[in-house]
Parts: structure tokens; C-alpha cells; sequence
């Protein structure tokens, strides 16, 4: 996150409890801030005439715009980045919300893709705004082993473990009848040929001894083959799923069809999310507000996210969606209390598979 001090003239503590009172007015009820709601609402022992002062230098200096003719105020992108930076308090969590929260992923088991749709279930309904859970592109996965198991004469199914983790199986059918044999001797090579290979690895001359070697049974290694990378890609392309979607509609930011449908197209494009999510680096928790996301739909929006790490790499993202006037505190909160969870929960798992590893020497 940037740090807004060090590039702009500091704020007296005057300005800053302006500032505050105004964002958080205009995250509750999204209309322009006067100075009257300033002054009943803060502890300010100032005249109208000096907090609007105040106010008219904010403006000056960027940190609110006045819009149309209203004598309120909103905050701009540069007061909402100010007020995530600096004015936010910290954001704590209590003991009923993380025993709550680990009750709720536990009773999911413990598989990444199970634990980020349930943290994403939970962004969504404790922040009321739209849940993101991200598995982050790999661009190098490779498969540890392979098992082919037998259906039927002309039937099998491939199972591939990965380097994540990962355990995909695919129904591979050919037009003539396979013998266990030649079965049998297809997994062979494969684990000693492709086993731990990315896909931009599989070349030709690879495929061609594999070919040589399986003699009549050469018409199995294409079809194989190919159901190899398409699994591998679609590992390797990762994957954006989202939770209480129809909650953007209850925020007057939406209501333009035309902006949202492009925004829903991004999230169904994914692309450009998952590539945005990859340049934001390992912060603990990210916060990108209105333009300073490249994804141009998203300017009158606010994404907030934090990678979920295990044994320091990175195995999935969450986080949530909403309006550039979100409750920022309320969602650093909760975004925060769902992370932790998470990584406590992979800590416990680590100790036990540990602990299980002593007794068994």
C-alpha cells in the first residue's frame, strides 16, 4: 500500500478527524459530508466557518471533491487511500469471531480449494459485499506421477498427481481395444518421460519416443498426451470464483447496466483479475481503490485481498469486491480474522503431520 505522507504535505490533527468523520459519513450513507454533520457528530470545539475552512482545503489539497453545487463534500481516491493508510484504526480480532471462523473452514475439511470458496463465503456475508477466492496462476506446474486404470476394453482413466497437490483424473476413450499390458507400459513411460515436466517440456521428440516404444499401441500417446496438457493449462491458467455477486446491486454505484455488465465480464474473463492479484506483490494485506487498479471497469470499485500462504508460498487469494466507499475498517477486519484463521489452521495440520511422522519412526 502507498503511503500517502510521504508525498503530500502532512495533515494537522484537525484536517485528519475532518477527513475521518467525512469517509466514514460517506461509507454509511454514500451523500456529500456538510459542516454541521461535522461538528455534532466529532469532538471538534471549532466554529462552522473553520471546519469549513478545513473542508475547502482538503479539496485543495485532494483529498475531497465538492460535487455539482452541494456545500457537502465526498472523499476522493486520494482520501480513501489517506484514510486506509493512516486513519483506519487497527483492526482487531476477538475470540467469538476466530473460534467462529474456524469452526466454519475446519468443518470443511481442509483441501485449499474447499477452505478459499469457504473463505469467500465468509468475506461475503461478514462484510455485505461481494467475495473473491483466487487460486494464482502457477506457469509451472508439473506432474509428479501418473496412474492409468482400466475401464473397459476401449476405456481408462489417468489420474495425475501434480507438483501442488493437485489430483485430476480424466476419462480417456480410444477406437481400439487396450491390453493391460500396453496399458501398464504407457504408465511406465509416462512417469519416466513426462513425470515432472511442464507442459512447454512435452516437445515432439519426447512424443515420438514414446510412440516407439508403445509399437502397436502408438495411438495411445496421442490422445493421451493431449488430455495431459489440457489438464496441465487449465492448472497452470488459475482460478477466480466468487461469492454474493448480487450484493454489488444494492449500492447505487451499479445501477448503470451497461458498467455493470462489463464488470461482470471482467469477472468472467478473469484474466485480468488474476494477472492484477500476481503484480500486487506479497503484502500482507493489499487494498487497490478506484484507478489504482489497471482494470479500467473497476474505477468506481475497491478490491482488497490477502494471500494465503503455506509453508511461504502462496496458495490461494481471498478477498472482496465492493464500491470505492466501502467500510474499509469493517472489511480489514474481517479479511484479516478469515487470513489468520486460515493460518492457523495450516500450522496445526503441519504440527500433527509432524507429530505423526515422529511416532511412526
Amino acid at each position: 500500500m502507498s503511503n500517502i505522507e510521504n508525498v503530500r504535505e502532512p495533515l494537522s490533527e484537525r484536517k485528519k478527524q475532518i477527513l475521518k468523520a467525512i469517509v466514514e459519513a460517506h461509507i454509511d450513507g454514500g451523500e456529500p459530508v456538510g459542516s454541521k454533520y461535522i461538528l455534532q457528530n466529532t469532538l471538534l470545539s471549532c466554529s462552522s466557518a473553520t471546519v469549513r475552512n478545513e473542508m475547502a482545503e482538503l479539496e485543495q489539497m485532494g483529498y475531497l471533491v465538492q460535487p455539482h453545487t452541494s456545500a457537502g463534500r465526498v472523499p476522493s481516491e486520494i482520501g480513501y487511500r489517506y484514510y486506509v493508510d493512516s486513519l483506519v484504526e487497527q483492526y482487531a480480532r476477538t475470540t467469538h469471531d476466530v473460534v467462529k471462523i474456524n469452526q466454519l473452514l475446519k468443518a470443511k475439511m481442509t483441501e485449499i480449494d474447499q477452505i478459499l470458496e469457504t473463505a469467500s463465503r465468509l468475506a461475503s456475508s461478514m462484510t455485505n459485499y461481494t467475495g473473491i477466492a483466487i487460486k494464482p496462476k502457477a506457469h509451472s506446474v508439473t506432474v509428479s506421477r501418473f496412474e492409468l486404470i482400466s475401464i473397459d476394453a476401449n476405456t481408462f482413466a489417468m489420474v495425475m498427481i501434480t507438483s501442488t497437490g493437485a489430483v485430476k483424473t480424466k476419462k480417456i476413450k480410444v477406437a481400439y481395444p487396450v491390453s493391460p499390458e500396453a496399458l501398464a507400459r504407457l504408465g511406465e513411460l509416462m512417469n519416466s518421460l513426462i513425470a515432472g515436466l511442464s507442459a512447454d517440456m512435452i516437445t515432439l521428440p519426447v512424443i515420438m519416443e514414446m510412440e516407439n516404444e508403445m509399437q502397436d499401441f502408438a495411438f495411445l500417446v496421442n490422445p493421451t498426451v493431449k488430455s495431459v496438457y489440457e489438464i496441465m493449462n487449465e492448472l497452470d491458467g488459475g482460478e477466480l470464483r466468487y461469492t454474493g455477486l448480487n450484493r454489488l446491486l444494492e449500492y447505487p454505484e451499479y445501477s448503470d447496466t451497461q458498467h455493470l455488465g462489463e464488470l461482470l465480464g471482467t469477472l468472467e474473463r478473469k484474466d485480468e483479475i488474476l494477472d492484477l492479484v500476481a503484480e500486487a506483490g506479497d503484502d500482507d494485506i493489499n487494498v487497490l481503490i478506484g484507478s489504482e487498479s489497471p482494470v479500467k471497469v473497476m474505477n468506481n470499485s475497491a478490491l482488497v485481498f490477502k494471500p494465503i500462504k503455506e509453508n511461504g508460498k502462496t496458495v490461494g487469494i481471498i478477498g472482496v469486491l465492493g464500491p470505492r466507499r466501502m467500510n474499509y475498517k469493517q472489511v480489514l477486519k474481517a479479511i484479516d480474522e478469515i487470513g489468520g484463521s486460515i493460518s492457523v489452521m495450516f500450522d496445526e495440520e503441519k504440527q500433527l503431520t509432524s507429530g505423526n511422522s515422529e511416532v511412526d519412526e
